[in-house]
């Protein structure tokens, strides 16, 4: 796909980003390192208003706790918003400082105390190790809502890449464990089905900058542990795999139209709407994977937020 079909916008620091292609085993550390330097690419200054926490939290039984960074405005009001965020890398990278960024600016233009969850990652640790601790983590959310100062019935969950996929996963173990209900979930380019990791796609130049098809086939199966697009994976692990996505909440879905997971994400739009799921969906046309966080400052990076904020909005009646 030529670069001429890129956004002018998000070209300057495409030139800078590192492509993901041929991501393995050995690579790894290294894949890793360039997330912590993302961090001081893409971190701002802290917002005055907003006070961030680091806690350690109960993990599933029989795992470790569960590091988060929470989120709050500091003139706090009662009943307040609460979102569990997830972050991306691939399921095999990534921390919640990456999104610290979206996370501040979240709390404060939106008045939500949100929880960002440190998952454990892949392949030292497989499925359902990740999702698992983002469970811990909206459990940890609902059993302190007084301390914290949330309403119980305006909890979302966020997420971006790998952590839109984790959020999706989430909000079918929540309605299928019908422990806590869910007020909305935002699905930012979500990675969601471990089959286009292996399928022959109808649009092959999509996924040529950042986040590649061969990135994505070893992500797969460093969190599987096993063949990625095989008939038995868990859908709790890929969430285009549930057969049933009725009763999910209402949905934001944004992707970028040279995004690898566009066909998957898009799929699943269709679905949910196609199950009753008040669905929403942006795709931001000349984007590549991680436009927004990498160029938050650009018109169409700015329009994404204000559509997925309008909608979190309008669906949390804030």
């Amino acid at each position: 796909m030529p670069k001429n079909v890129v956004n002018p916008e998000f070209l300057p620091i495409l030139e800078k980003m590192p492509s993901f292609d041929g991501l393995s085993g050995r690579s790894l550390p290294e894949v890793r390192e360039i997330f912590m330097t993302s961090v001081r690419l893409i971190e701002g200054r802290p917002l005055p208003d907003v006070e961030v926490q680091e806690e350690y939290i109960p993990g599933p039984a029989g795992a470790p706790d569960v590091r988060v960074l929470v989120y709050r405005p500091r003139t706090r009001r009662p009943n307040a918003p609460a979102m569990v965020y997830i972050h991306g890398g691939g399921l095999v990278s990534g921390h919640p400082e990456v999104d610290d960024p979206k996370c501040q600016v979240l709390a404060s233009k939106m008045g939500f105390v949100i929880v960002s969850v440190d998952y454990r990652l892949a392949p030292e640790v497989k499925y359902p190790a990740a999702i698992e601790d983002c469970y811990a983590a909206l459990k940890w959310v609902h059993d302190n809502a007084a301390q914290l100062g949330i309403n119980r019935d305006k909890v979302a969950v966020a997420g971006e890449s790998a952590g839109g996929g984790l959020s999706a996963a989430l909000a079918l173990m929540a309605r299928d464990r019908k422990e806590y209900k869910l007020a909305y979930q935002l699905l930012i380019y979500p990675m969601l089905d471990d089959r286009t990791a292996t399928k022959v796609d109808p649009a092959p130049d999509f996924g040529e900058f950042v986040w590649t098809r061969s990135a994505n086939k070893y992500a797969w199966e460093a969190y599987l542990g096993a063949t990625a697009g095989s008939d038995d994976t868990p859908a709790y692990a890929a969430a285009a795999r549930a057969r049933d996505l009725t009763g999910l909440p209402p949905t934001f879905i944004g992707v970028g139209s040279m995004d690898l997971f566009l066909c998957e994400d898009l799929e699943y739009s269709r679905r949910l709407m196609a199950s009753g799921v008040p669905t929403e969906v942006m795709v931001v046309p000349g984007a590549y994977h991680v436009f927004d966080m990498f160029v938050p400052e650009a018109e169409l990076s700015r329009r994404f937020m204000e559509a997925y904020c309008a909608g979190l909005k309008r669906t949390l009646g804030l």
